[in-house]
């Protein structure tokens, strides 16, 4: 991508089909398990808040997508869902052409939205 994007849509713009298609899904799933939250771009990818708190956020790497939930808690917190994910505390990455599941992304929306809920 060559110019920094300013909205979900510009970033989105920018990748190629299969990576596009598999973060809009990403991004449908973000929507349905909050869709009181707004789009914005942080940390240079598109992400969403709730009350200026960063719930989530996806981008597109070479060989790979990955999902932020924002929070390393909320990753330790489904581990065991998670066991055939690449993750790191902060990052589930996956293949574009296996996408993370809608269920599993609404899941992890829902565990971060009740963390910031404490």
């Amino acid at each position: 991508m060559a110019k920094r994007a300013r909205t979900i849509d510009e970033y989105l713009d920018g990748l190629d089909t299969e990576s596009r298609a598999a973060l809009q899904k990403v991004r449908r799933a973000i929507q349905a398990a909050a869709p009181r939250a707004e789009e914005c771009i942080s940390y240079g990818m598109p992400a969403f808040r709730l009350n200026g708190k960063l719930i989530a956020g996806f981008r597109a790497a070479a060989n790979h997508c990955s999902f932020h939930p924002m929070s390393g808690a909320t990753v330790a917190t489904l581990r065991s869902e998670l066991a055939g994910y690449d993750t790191s505390p902060g990052t589930i990455r996956f293949s574009a052409r296996a996408a993370l599941p809608a269920p599993l992304i609404r899941k992890l929306v829902r565990a971060r939205l009740a963390e910031l809920a404490q």
